[in-house]
């Protein structure tokens, strides 16, 4: 599904992700695991078009995507949920997964039942503008938004980022309900050791700009080396 070879990027003459490689095969949920500060948003950015890569090559379903803008990225099947969410405030839930919808390109009727059947709070609140929404919600909604996009590949950088304890499970119950029933790979980038337990199959682990280890199945259920990546 996804093969990253060698991405170095950054803002200007920085240079924050170097040498960085990751496989994910259809179907898989892998995280990206590491401390504040030491690229993962800055990959994410760049796995999406974002950010141009300086070297390496990305290839997304064997088709090189290297050098293809962001939202033609998007139209390939490649659904991104930023940091912070990045819900449109002024706009009601309904018309902030419309704009979703512009992203896909093999269903043009609007129909949001799949995602109001995974987030029933969402459809009770279609019509409320999405600033006012709370964290939970807001996050709710970005993943929401990202799948009418119908992508193969969804992409989350940091999606327990301001949203209470006990709503970082429920949004982990259903990614991975949503993985099982759809099929749909997810890669997210995540500090909350709980949720990278919760959810993922292995994960990479990164530091200083690079991957510095791979977690393997089992692996990922133990505390003490998770800790060794995510410890100040």
């Amino acid at each position: 599904m996804l093969k990253v070879n060698n991405i170095v990027s950054g803002y200007g003459k920085v240079i924050v992700v170097r040498d960085f490689n990751i496989e994910i095969e259809k179907g898989e949920i892998v995280s990206i695991i590491g401390r504040n500060g030491i690229g993962k948003s800055t990959f994410v950015k760049t796995l999406v078009g974002i950010l141009p890569n300086k070297e390496g090559s990305i290839f997304f379903k064997e088709q090189d995507i290297t050098n293809v803008k962001a939202h033609e990225r998007a139209w390939s099947g490649i659904g991104y949920v930023p940091q912070g969410h990045g819900v449109f405030p002024t706009l009601t839930v309904e018309e902030n997964l419309m704009t979703g919808q512009l992203i896909n390109k093999k269903k043009s009727n609007l129909d949001f039942n799949l995602v109001y059947d995974y987030f029933p709070r969402l459809r009770e609140r279609k019509k409320q503008k999405a600033g006012t929404l709370s964290g939970g919600e807001q996050a709710a909604l970005a993943i929401s938004r990202a799948l009418v996009g119908n992508p193969d590949l969804l992409v989350l950088d940091e999606p327990t980022e301001g949203i209470q304890p006990n709503i970082v499970h429920h949004i982990s119950d259903i990614i991975t309900k949503i993985n099982q029933d759809l099929g749909l790979t997810v890669l997210f980038v995540e500090q909350h050791i709980g949720l990278i337990q919760q959810m993922s199959q292995r994960c990479y682990a990164m530091d200083k700009g690079t991957i510095v280890g791979e977690i393997q199945n089992e692996e990922v259920k133990n505390y003490e080396i998770l800790k060794r990546y995510l410890a100040v």
